[in-house]
C-alpha cells in the first residue's frame, strides 16, 4: 500500500523557513518532525530565495524563460540604434562623410 503524502500548510512551511534563515539551524534540524523528510524544509527554503522550483517547465520558469525573451529582443534593438546614432556621429562629424554638402 502506498504511503500517503503528507501536507503542510504555508505557515508551517515558513516557520521552518524562518528558523533556518534566520535563526541558523540545519536543515537536518529544521525537519526534526515525525514524519517529516529531510529534505523538505531545504526544498521550502530554495522555493522561497528562487521564487520558485527554479525547474524551466515549472510556472516561475516559464515567466522567466519570457522575460529572458523580451530582453533579448530589446538589447537586439538597442545595438541596432547604437550602431544608427554612432554613423549619425560620424555624418555629423564630417559633413561630407555622408553626401551632404
Amino acid at each position: 500500500m502506498p504511503k500517503k503524502r503528507k501536507k503542510y500548510t504555508e505557515e508551517f512551511k515558513g516557520s521552518s523557513v524562518k528558523l533556518m534563515t534566520e535563526q541558523g539551524y540545519q536543515i537536518t534540524e529544521a525537519a526534526r518532525n515525525p514524519g517529516m523528510n529531510a529534505n523538505m524544509p531545504g526544498r521550502w527554503k530554495r522555493e522561497v530565495e528562487h521564487g520558485g522550483d527554479g525547474h524551466p517547465d515549472s510556472a516561475n520558469g516559464k515567466v522567466l524563460q519570457a522575460e529572458w525573451a523580451r530582453l533579448r529582443k530589446e538589447n537586439q534593438r538597442l545595438k541596432m540604434e547604437r550602431e544608427i546614432l554612432k554613423k549619425a556621429a560620424v555624418c555629423f562629424a564630417n559633413a561630407s562623410g555622408c553626401g551632404i554638402q
